[in-house]
């Protein structure tokens, strides 16, 4: 099917929404900052959460072929569940995030990114058994549902580092990394998450019913599905099954995430808007499976490959193509070369050629 090419103009009209795209006539409250407020409870979990990834490693030598197979290979989980899904529902037409942005980290089934940002910007379609299979995936990944992850990737990108940005990455690399889910949020982020026009995600059934259930399908999936399969199927020690599949692939794939709102708005090159913080970083995009192109992103939010280069370092667009190519997605948003190149000689910083 072919990609439609998106001009600027076109982006409101073609999708419907624009709370996607940067505010810039937001400004910051003047005086002193709120004070800082810790989230104690998040402080312990993810201090006991990489404490057991750090006894993970510890057990890699002890481990079998089999388990380190199915920890490191996330992406043969969610072929069975994608099947599962194919055959038990369906199609219907709806916007959702890339599989591999939010499921796809080579050691953990995440965003596959960050992070359901294709629904966050409606870039394509996807049809009902898709939704499911990424709604399943996104419970895997355990990294908010869906709801409330697209809620806060739209008000980052509407106010990418400022007060209202959840994860602002002028607040230094460690906030913007992990920092940002250890304390309270600003209280700019709340305000403008709740100005948000939401009603795309609540007149979802799939959306709203993972938000229900969030909590024992992340137990289930995320925890005990990775935990028990090399246990009972090869006979593998429970407690290695337990703190390599399930924590450390679990933490693995977090970090690799966190980096694409540390590292990839910090380190890198800014091709297309050398007035934003996002940068290019290959290395994050080698990680996260295409959510590197950053600069990319932010400037082009609405484009389904979130990069000009297709494939290139950049699994999540294979994936969409892929569905396109089996009927199971549709309808995906491109920009043209002329408005990317017209923008790189605008406002980029002169360091990358157009592919």
């Amino acid at each position: 099917m072919e990609k439609d090419l998106l001009n600027h103009e076109d982006l409101a009209g073609d999708r419907g929404m624009i709370d996607d795209i940067f505010d810039e006539t937001y400004h910051e409250k003047g005086g002193p900052k709120p004070p800082m407020q810790y989230v104690w409870r998040n402080i312990i979990l993810m201090s006991l959460l990489h404490l057991g990834a750090i006894l993970g490693l510890t057990l890699i030598p002890s481990a079998k072929i089999q388990t380190l197979a199915w920890a490191l290979q996330p992406c043969l989980h969610h072929c069975l569940l994608f099947c599962v899904a194919v055959f038990i529902v369906s199609p219907d037409l709806f916007l959702v995030q890339s599989f591999l942005e939010q499921a796809g980290d080579v050691d953990q089934v995440k965003r596959m990114q960050k992070r359901f940002s294709k629904e966050c910007h409606r870039s394509y379609k996807a049809t009902l058994p898709l939704r499911i299979f990424l709604t399943i995936v996104n419970s895997m990944a355990f990294q908010n549902d869906i709801y409330e992850w697209v809620r806060d990737h739209r008000v980052h990108h509407k106010f990418s580092e400022t007060d209202a940005d959840p994860h602002n990455a002028k607040r230094g690399f460690f906030f913007s990394h992990i920092g940002w889910l250890l304390v309270r949020k600003h209280p700019d982020v709340i305000e403008k998450g709740q100005k948000l026009d939401l009603s795309d995600l609540k007149a979802d059934k799939v959306v709203m019913f993972q938000r229900k259930y969030y909590k024992p399908s992340v137990v289930l999936l995320c925890f005990v599905l990775p935990t028990v399969v090399p246990w009972y199927f090869w006979d593998e020690s429970i407690i290695i099954s337990f703190f390599i599949p399930a924590i450390l692939r679990y933490a693995l794939g977090l970090n690799a995430t966190w980096l694409v709102n540390s590292a990839a708005h910090m380190f890198g090159n800014r091709p297309y808007d050398q007035y934003i913080n996002p940068r290019e970083n290959p290395l994050v995009s080698l990680g996260a499976l295409g959510e590197g192109f950053h600069n990319y992103h932010h400037t082009f939010p609405y484009d389904y490959s979130t990069s000009e280069f297709g494939w290139h370092f950049n699994l999540t667009t294979a994936f969409i193509d892929l569905m396109c190519l089996l009927g199971l997605a549709s309808d995906r948003k491109k920009v043209s070369k002329e408005v990317i190149l017209a923008r790189k000689m605008r406002t980029g910083d002169g360091s990358h050629k157009s592919g």
